[in-house]
């Protein structure tokens, strides 16, 4: 174990930095690689951090090195924090924007956000865009994305937002099903959005029957639809493409508008410097539609 040297506040940023690249790529060699620096700076960083800590950080051996137990322990902890430090400095600080994380639902980045990206490309062909999957709503306070596509009804603390889209629905069915629809076997969709019984007592109309498939994802809903296994009462927003491709029909018969909708969110401190503020004008603009 390496001998604790006392000492306060926290270890220097290279010697973080350079245990985060040997962690993350297992080898003092390739971390040297990264920064340019020679095997033996690496090692001298990483045993003066093992020296600060009084912690041994990884275990040497002939065929290289593997972390140890408290080194598995800290690495995602100085992973995330110089992650968080250097997008807050380019948050703050930065002028050039080199790469857009947008976090979201797999629904909504295949069906809001992927079908609308190739015009906000060309308009930015060397910003690299990176989505992150959020599986549950919960998840969103600890997703990486800056960005989050998000649905609600707005006002989530610590986040500024805009909205993209009210949610609408209407009954869809596969192409040449919708002059029948009301024959088709309803899909039931479990979640918030409201179902068959309140679109029957809003709009007036009388439901169809209840099918034996329900799901708890609209886009799974949707592919249902699609392949003919019976009528969604489906997302407009979240459905454009399919509408516009033909690969879904929507059914001559009300709609029902909610008080729900997709939202573009992201922290206060993102937007600050020129380029920011273009780049999030204009993403809102393409999801927008």
């Amino acid at each position: 174990m390496a001998k604790k040297v006392t000492k306060q506040g926290l270890p220097p940023l290279d010697w973080l930095k350079v245990f985060e690249a040997a962690g993350r790529h297992g080898s003092f060699t390739a971390a040297a690689e990264e920064f340019g620096a020679t095997q033996a700076a690496v090692s001298q960083r990483i045993r003066n951090l093992e020296s600060w800590l009084g912690r041994q950080l990884f275990i040497r051996s002939a065929r290289g090195v593997s972390l140890t137990v408290d080194g598995e322990s800290y690495l995602p902890l100085v992973h995330d924090s110089l992650r968080a430090l250097e997008q807050g400095t380019e948050n703050l600080f930065g002028q050039t924007v080199r790469e857009l994380r947008i976090a979201g639902l797999p629904s909504h980045l295949e069906m809001l956000l992927l079908p609308r990206l190739a015009a906000f490309s060309k308009t930015f062909p060397d910003l690299r865009l990176v989505t992150e999957t959020v599986p549950r709503r919960l998840d969103f306070e600890a997703a990486d994305g800056a960005l989050q596509i998000r649905y609600g009804r707005g006002g989530w603390e610590g986040r500024q937002e805009e909205l993209l889209a009210s949610e609408v629905l209407q009954p869809m069915t596969a192409p040449g099903q919708a002059g029948h629809w009301r024959q088709l076997p309803a899909i039931e969709l479990r979640g918030e959005r409201p179902g068959w019984a309140e679109w029957s007592r809003v709009t007036g109309e009388a439901a169809p029957e209840a099918g034996s498939l329900s799901v708890d994802s609209m886009a799974h809903a949707l592919r249902a639809a699609r392949l003919g296994l019976g009528v969604v009462l489906g997302s407009r927003v979240l459905a454009a493409n399919l509408l516009q491709t033909g690969q879904l029909d929507c059914a001559r018969a009300p709609e029902l508008p909610t008080i729900d909708g997709y939202w573009l969110t992201w922290p206060p401190s993102l937007g600050k410097s020129k380029r920011q503020s273009e780049i999030l004008t204009a993403l809102t603009f393409v999801l927008q539609g």
